[in-house]
């Protein structure tokens, strides 16, 4: 398949990913489903890893990759498969901003994962807003993840699946960069078609 071609692909396919990002960050707003105080939503909803990582920052990489298939170049040092050559190398560019955007996702997210959601719970002597669990503590024990945590309703499941939502469209947000850096290469040595010549 033509690098161009193959770009304009992982550009289709990364644009459901943003929006799906996107959603998911802003739903995280809303623990459980529900509308808190903004001091009880979790530190890291506000980091807007799926709206500024897996949203915005990946937006710029899929229009460029979309547009690699019928970049007209004219050349340029009397190489007409100059123009084309040039744009393939600045997707690798446009591929590594995605890269990064992703992986601040990931990472946000991870991180999230890991520390459990803000929640009110039992300090002991009074209900209180904060972090109950520790560690990842609470992903292999149902009980401890279903009676901690008094408000809001549904709040660890869905900061759970949300997150991890977001974590995952973020690995393959990477995969598909990365992938657009080796074929981004490939156009740049060969042109947009290896083994059949630069079409235009």
């Amino acid at each position: 398949m033509c690098s161009g071609g193959f770009a304009r692909c992982l550009g289709f396919t990364l644009i459901p990913l943003c929006i799906v990002s996107v959603l998911c960050n802003i739903l995280l707003f809303f623990p459980g489903g529900k509308s808190v105080d903004r001091q009880n939503i979790t530190d890291q909803v506000w980091y807007f890893g799926g709206i500024l990582g897996s949203g915005v920052l990946m937006i710029f990489p899929a229009l460029v990759f979309l547009g690699l298939k019928n970049n007209d170049c004219c050349g340029c040092c009397g190489n007409e498969s100059c123009g084309r050559r040039f744009a393939m190398l600045s997707s690798m560019l446009f591929a590594g901003i995605g890269v990064v955007g992703a992986g601040y996702s990931v990472i946000v997210s991870a991180v999230a994962i890991n520390r459990g959601p803000k929640c009110m719970f039992s300090n002991g002597t009074a209900l209180d807003w904060g972090y109950p669990f520790s560690n990842g503590d609470y992903l292999g024990n149902a009980t401890l993840r279903d009676s901690v945590c008094k408000e809001p309703g549904g709040v660890v499941p869905w900061h759970l699946s949300l997150f991890s939502v977001l974590l995952v469209m973020g690995l393959i947000q990477v995969a598909l960069c990365a992938f657009q850096v080796i074929n981004g290469l490939l156009g740049a040595l060969c042109g947009d078609c290896c083994g059949g010549g630069d079409e235009h």
